[in-house]
């Protein structure tokens, strides 16, 4: 499906599915969110399942999260041609 991402709102971009609330931790039936496969990937390297289940469960929550602000400033004044690299955390 193509869209604007929910957290970089990029427009006119390849969006996958995101659960708020990851699978594994109970959230197959719980909101979702519409992210570019960059945004997606990026918040999966940077945090572990519990912490995005308990801490940054929704849009907001990951918007105003301090370390991803800096990535969604950046990924932001990408073209959404561009193959992103993901960028692990060194502290995951």
């Amino acid at each position: 499906m193509i869209g604007t991402c929910e957290l970089c709102d990029r427009d006119g971009i390849e969006l996958t599915i995101h659960h708020l609330t990851p699978r594994e931790l109970g959230g197959s039936h719980l909101p979702i969110a519409y992210l570019c496969k960059s945004c997606h990937k990026q918040i999966h390297a940077m945090y572990t399942n519990r912490e995005l289940a308990i801490r940054l469960n929704t849009v907001l929550l990951l918007k105003d999260d301090e370390v991803l602000k800096k990535y969604l400033k950046w990924i932001k004044k990408q073209p959404v041609t561009r193959a992103v690299r993901v960028r692990k955390s060194k502290t995951k």
